[in-house]
Parts: C-alpha cells; structure tokens; sequence
C-alpha cells in the first residue's frame, strides 16, 4: 500500500461513515511519518538492492487496520470495504476494523499520533500510530511478518533505539515480554 492508496481510504471511510477523523493501527503508520517511500527507491537507484527489499516489506501488507468504536460501523466498513468486498476487488486494498485491545501500545501512544489530512483525503484526518509505537506494537505480537518488518525499519535507519527502549518500559505487558523485546532491540542495533 501507499501513501496515496491510504489517502484514498481515509477519504472513502470518512465519506461512507460520515466522519471527520478516523485512528489507523498497523502497518501503514509508517506512511503518515514516511510518505516518501517509493520516493526512497527513485532517488537512491536502489531498484535491486537489498534496500529496496526493505522498501517492499514496508509496503507490502495490502490491508489498512482501521479503530472504529461503534460495532455497527465497523460491520458496515468491513462489508463495503473489507477483504473480498467489491472495493477490494477493485482497488486490491481493503480495511480490517479493529478495537483498542488489538495492540498493546507504549503509555500515551494516543498523544503521538500523527495526521494525514489533506485534499487527498478530503480533509478527513487519518490518525496513524508513531513509527516507534507501531514497531513496538508489532514486536509484542511477535509474528514473523512483525520480526521482518522491524528488521527493514532497522535496516533503512527509520528507528531510534533510546525511543523505542524508553516507551518499551511504559508498556503494560510482562516482564518476560518486556525482556524478549530488549533482546530483539538490542541484537538489531548491534548489528
């Protein structure tokens, strides 16, 4: 997905639930702080290299994870927009709707979100996590595509360590969760 498919689905579910605001979850977070990451492959003729790989894994998930608080809503965004729906089928992106408890997210993660408004999105504000609190969401869920995508973050520089080791210590979760994440920071800044 990019920054401009994401315009286009703020301002289609903004349009559709008649709202003014709306709070993205996941991958595509990353859009709202780097809207220029096609821009990354043209400028620095990476097309081949293991960077533009990087690029790609940022990129890839064609599905935006969308908060709505209302249940009803939420059933009526994934019916008109969800996985196999026919705006699916026809601009091969879609909205999985989520609640709070999707993510475990760093203490006043809703302090740092950051906003794409603009006339792209008809001046309907999509509200997306900040890189670090995404990563850190995706590293407590510990899947592989989560590893692999904090792995390109890493690799195109886009993370600051002391950022990511500070609000990691605000997270409510375990100390055997907290001690697997400093682990995964720790090894991928070292290398």
């Amino acid at each position: 997905m990019t920054r401009t498919d994401l315009e286009h689905l703020i301002r289609a579910i903004g349009n559709m639930i008649e709202v003014d605001s709306i709070t993205i979850f996941g991958s595509q977070s990353i859009l709202a702080q780097h809207p220029d990451l096609d821009n990354i492959v043209k400028s620095k003729n990476i097309m081949m290299s293991p960077k533009k790989h990087d690029i790609d894994m940022l990129q890839r998930s064609m599905e935006a994870d969308v908060y709505v608080k209302d249940n009803e809503l939420a059933d009526r965004i994934e019916f008109h927009m969800g996985e196999l729906s026919t705006f699916h089928n026809t601009h091969g992106y879609y909205i999985d709707t989520v609640d709070k408890t999707t993510s475990k997210l760093p203490k006043d993660w809703e302090k740092r979100l950051i906003e794409i408004s603009n006339k792209n999105t008809n001046f309907i504000s999509g509200w997306c996590l900040e890189k670090h609190d995404l990563v850190l969401s995706k590293l407590y869920a510990n899947r592989e595509k989560d590893i692999e995508f904090f792995n390109s973050m890493i690799s195109l520089s886009l993370l600051q360590k002391k950022s990511l080791l500070k609000r990691l210590d605000s997270m409510e979760i375990t100390e055997e969760d907290k001690k697997r994440i400093k682990n995964l920071i720790e090894r991928a800044f070292t290398k």
